[in-house]
């Protein structure tokens, strides 16, 4: 067991839980601030608060999305708004939530302390607490619903390890770009590949590189700092990037020098941007993560809580900071490459109109997408 983290497999999460296969994505939108609550005759409301929608299209294009249809399915009052990356928006929108009525607040921290602020004030109310996607840390929410996520770093750093593989490179020279540090997922991200490459490092297979976190995993910043890698090691050969907005912001600085394809790169979410990447060549990998199962397992949760139950998760996470066993419900992460890219299609996380316009048509053909 990593890092006091029970792995459990999304079908031991299915069997607990009764979650459906991945459905369809939506295209991206320009998030707003806030979504009108629902109308419904059950006792509880759940409220959810997003983090934002700059650092991954995820949060409005699919997490919005399937979390409403099983509220509204459920028949159970919700509320969801998307505080666009401001602690103090975060606080304010938690706030209204609880004044409103919410008995269940299930929330996608911007930060631990933030989360931790906003979980003790739901708490000192009465209203029930899930922690959605990224652990508060220290902030004693009651359940944890997520992916496992050392082993989405596990499998980026094994994806990167293979595509310097099939290039055969030599002593290769690794950059690393991280995801924010003040969110716990990236550490547990770079605890996964760093467990990977580290050996390499040591056996002098591989050559550390520049290794740096981008803030709020922005990936306008994240093209700066690897724009400045890349000056200062110029024969970077490999780029482990904590998910593709991320590793887009490394594409784009490597086709201005003509690198492009030459230097593999990872990512994580599977976007419409990071597949087409892939499917051009630029990206050698990323994570998939049914994020389907992820918003029907926390909704499970939420809903039982709004309905005055008490369900059970399918295992714990220990929190590092406060020493305690959250209950919680891991899935398990898939990885993708140019050959699997059609899995994340047939499952209807992205289609093939979406992800296959203009140029990626050939492509998407040779990956034998249909």
């Amino acid at each position: 067991m990593r890092k006091g983290i029970l792995s459990l497999t999304a079908a031991a999460a299915a069997m607990t839980l009764g979650l459906t296969a991945c459905g369809s994505d939506s295209p991206e939108t320009s998030a707003s601030s806030s979504a009108a609550p629902s109308e419904s005759t059950a006792a509880g409301k759940v409220g959810v608060i997003l983090p934002d929608s700059k650092s991954s299209a995820r949060w409005e294009t699919a997490d919005r999305k399937y979390l409403e249809e099983a509220f509204k399915a459920a028949g159970v009052a919700y509320d969801i708004q998307n505080a666009q990356g401001d602690k103090t928006q975060f606080q304010t929108i938690a706030d209204q939530m609880i004044t409103n009525g919410a008995t269940v607040l299930m929330i996608v921290n911007l930060d631990s302390g933030t989360g931790k602020a906003v979980l003790d004030k739901a708490k000192a109310q009465g209203v029930a607490t899930i922690d959605y996607d990224r652990l508060t840390l220290n902030g004693g929410a009651q359940y944890y619903v997520s992916f496992d996520n050392t082993k989405v770093g596990t499998l980026q750093g094994e994806g990167l390890v293979k595509c310097l593989t099939d290039k055969k490179a030599e002593k290769p020279i690794v950059a690393e770009l991280n995801g924010s540090p003040t969110d716990n997922n990236a550490t547990l991200f770079k605890n996964g590949y760093d467990g990977v490459l580290k050996p390499k490092y040591d056996s002098g297979d591989y050559v550390k590189g520049p290794d740096q976190s981008v803030p709020d995993w922005d990936n306008a910043q994240a093209g700066t700092i690897f724009e400045q890698m890349l000056t200062e090691q110029p024969k970077i050969a490999g780029v482990l990037a904590a998910n593709d907005g991320l590793g887009n912001a490394a594409i784009s600085v490597l086709k201005k020098n003509s690198l492009n394809g030459k230097v593999p790169v990872t990512g994580q979410d599977a976007t419409v941007q990071g597949l087409q990447n892939i499917l051009a060549g630029d990206q050698c990998m990323t994570v998939y993560k049914a994020i389907k199962k992820e918003a029907d397992a926390a909704a499970t949760l939420a809903i039982g809580l709004a309905k005055g139950e008490k369900p059970a998760a399918t295992g714990t996470v220990k929190d590092t900071e406060s020493g305690a066993d959250v209950p919680a419900v891991l899935l398990d992460p898939q990885p993708i490459f140019f050959d699997s890219v059609k899995d994340v299609v047939a499952d209807g996380f992205v289609t093939k109109d979406e992800l296959c316009t203009g140029e990626f048509a050939a492509k998407c053909t040779e990956a034998g997408i249909q």
